[in-house]
């Protein structure tokens, strides 16, 4: 079994410090705390590397991220990095997003759940664990071609240097937010979130970025 790490320890007494319920009584984690101890110890019984990462524990194999585990407000999960690779003979793994293409999440709302399950994930651990021992290279999924809302082209064409700070921006920041924009179904509110964010793309920010 690995060692503990300190910081991990450090997480789930105070919370992941994302947000400003940060070290009181109502943060996710410790909603979640019984749960997340589990997931804990079944990847440290795999011999994984724990370490803090992003805010929340990582678990890693020959310094390859593994797994995540996380609090959400109304579950918590394992977050497998290259999910997508995993044969998941069980039927459990889920995209954590509409657009999510590598990464493959475990969702649970008891620590039942998640004690019936607990070697159905250290066979998925260990699972990762060899594929990446193997040196497999994962592709990812073709994209389409990114399709501009009507309301972001007319903000091009007003505006230049927007138009350039988003080109300059990567493409996975980029198709964020468009996703963002095309959502409302209404114009109005495209136009709105839409200038809401020039600012942050100005700025060479992604659309989650504060």
């Amino acid at each position: 079994m690995s060692i503990m790490n300190p910081q991990v320890d450090a997480y789930l007494m105070n919370g992941c410090g994302r947000c400003k319920l940060f070290n009181t009584p109502f943060c996710k984690v410790h909603t979640w705390r019984a749960e997340l101890d589990v997931l804990r110890s079944l990847a440290l019984e795999c011999d994984l590397t724990e370490e803090l990462k992003w805010s929340m524990p990582v678990y890693t194999f020959q310094k390859k991220n593994i797994a995540i585990i996380g609090a959400f407000k109304d579950n918590c999960v394992i977050s497998f990095l290259k999910g997508y690779l995993l044969n998941d003979i069980q039927g459990v793994l889920q995209k954590p997003g509409e657009n999510s293409q590598i990464a493959r999440v475990i969702r649970f709302t008891s620590l039942t759940q998640i004690v019936a399950m607990q070697e159905i994930i250290k066979s998925y651990l260990k699972e990762a664990m060899q594929l990446e021992e193997s040196g497999i290279e994962m592709k990812a999924e073709k994209k389409t071609e990114l399709i501009l809302p009507s309301e972001l082209v007319a903000k091009f064409e007003d505006d230049v240097l927007f138009k350039k700070a988003f080109q300059a921006l990567t493409p996975g920041k980029q198709r964020g937010y468009v996703i963002f924009f095309t959502q409302p179904k209404q114009s109005k509110t495209r136009i709105d979130r839409i200038e809401k964010c020039m600012n942050k793309i100005l700025a060479g920010k992604a659309v989650q970025d504060r």
